[in-house]
């Protein structure tokens, strides 16, 4: 089933809004999309941006760097000049917590 790890409150990302939350050593960025939440690399896999402070317009979120746009429930490339996509996480949410699955236990 793999480790989850609490790392935020749903109350702390409102829909539209995005927010960077460390599980073990990662860098992890939420993204609430209609009330959904979503997990992915806080990394641009173009030049390593802070995907947190990017845009998030529905589902696609751009970094702020050279604007390539990822979709964040499966973490395709939207747009470039990024190439490979996003890793993604799987969420849980329990009692308004919001636990994230540990990116070292990921399937390849």
């Amino acid at each position: 089933m793999g480790t989850f790890h609490e790392v935020a409150r749903l109350e702390e990302i409102a829909p539209g809004e995005l927010l960077r939350v460390e599980v073990g050593i990662h860098l992890v960025c939420l993204a609430n999309v209609d009330g959904v939440i979503y997990a992915v690399d806080d990394d641009c896999t173009h030049t390593g941006g802070p995907l947190d402070e990017g845009e998030l317009d529905g589902c696609v979120l751009t970094c702020p760097i050279h604007l390539a746009r990822f979709d964040v429930r499966d973490g395709a490339v939207v747009r470039g000049p990024a190439r490979e996509p996003l890793c993604t996480y799987r969420v849980r949410i329990e009692d308004g917590r919001i636990f994230v699955a540990d990116p070292d236990e990921v399937e390849e």
